[in-house]
């Protein structure tokens, strides 16, 4: 087993606060990390605000915040409250998101992502240890900018990364990286590249879950999961890059075209079976293995809508 073992937060179909007594027995059932997200739902830093004083022994982390949605002094306010609200429990991630959100969403240019990742990266850093920064950095610049605090110890940040390039920048400048929607058989590929960039650097990954032996059902969301990821401009070719051209072709073809129930009914099962775990809960565990096993350091468990309610998931989910 890895030492760590995460879960996804906050669960769906509970209220934020209804969530407590679920967040309150991770830490019997063996789980290590907590981590949320931040898209359209729930921020990705007030759950686990909560989460610091229901679990005060978990370890806390974001997958992840994007870097265009806040302005870098915000973001690192932000962070820097949750460091300090949980010293030495908080792991900030940091990456693009996607032009969905960025653009569509928050109404804001998805301009230069790997510049803006690094130059963010490199002024958190500075700014958590309470520097004063005035610096330009190539796609903004701050002017006179120090914290009015600094947390007792700064946060482990990692970078969201699905290629060569992001995963030798959290390599080199990062804690570590952060990956999603990936099989255990993709892990070799993107530890490799991460560990170009530096080495014993933490490779984190949300792995989505579908506990139920009723495949029919765990494939059925699944598609509708990964046609909602992998038409999106990053994960394509994230998956190009991965070798998966040919298994997306008809799903991104109708996409494409419009037809949305056509894009589902293109996605094979192979490509299901790929991505998601699902079947019985020690099946489930024996996959989740298998990313470990390959290179993944901080696995995170994402339980699918499959009809199980979160509490019984999270029990049947873990490590053992």
């Amino acid at each position: 087993m890895t030492s760590r073992y995460g879960i996804t937060f906050p669960f769906d179909g509970l209220s934020l606060l209804e969530q407590r007594p679920v967040v309150e027995s991770l830490a019997d059932l063996g789980y290590t990390d907590l981590w949320s997200a931040e898209s359209n739902g729930y921020d990705g830093f007030t759950p686990l605000t909560l989460a610091s004083v229901w679990a005060p022994t978990l370890r806390l982390g974001v997958a992840i915040i994007p870097v265009y949605t806040r302005g870098p002094a915000t973001l690192a306010m932000c962070a820097g409250s949750l460091a300090s609200a949980a010293p030495g429990r908080f792991v900030l991630g940091i990456g693009t998101s996607s032009n969905v959100i960025v653009e569509k969403w928050n109404s804001t240019p998805f301009d230069e992502p790997y510049k803006k990742v690094r130059d963010t990266l490199r002024f958190l850093k500075s700014a958590l240890a309470g520097e004063k920064i005035t610096e330009s950095y190539d796609t903004f610049a701050i002017e006179g900018f120090r914290m009015g605090f600094t947390p007792p110890e700064p946060p482990t940040v990692l970078v969201a990364a699905l290629r060569a390039g992001m995963l030798r920048l959290a390599g080199r400048e990062a804690d570590g990286a952060i990956t999603n929607w990936l099989a255990p058989t993709d892990v070799p590929t993107v530890a490799a590249e991460l560990a170009k960039g530096g080495a014993d650097k933490e490779l984190a990954a949300r792995i989505f879950v579908a506990p139920t032996d009723d495949a029919e059902t765990a494939r059925a969301v699944g598609r509708f999961a990964l046609a909602a990821y992998l038409t999106v401009p990053v994960y394509r070719a994230f998956h190009d890059w991965l070798g998966r051209t040919e298994l997306m072709s008809g799903m991104q073809e109708a996409w494409a075209a419009g037809d949305r129930k056509g894009a589902l009914a293109a996605i094979p099962d192979l490509l299901v079976d790929e991505l998601v775990v699902h079947g019985s809960p020690a099946a489930c565990r024996e996959r989740i293995q298998e990313y470990v096993a390959n290179g993944i350091t901080t696995p995170v468990l994402a339980v699918l809508p499959v009809g199980v309610d979160p509490a019984t998931a999270a029990k049947e989910l873990a490590p053992q």
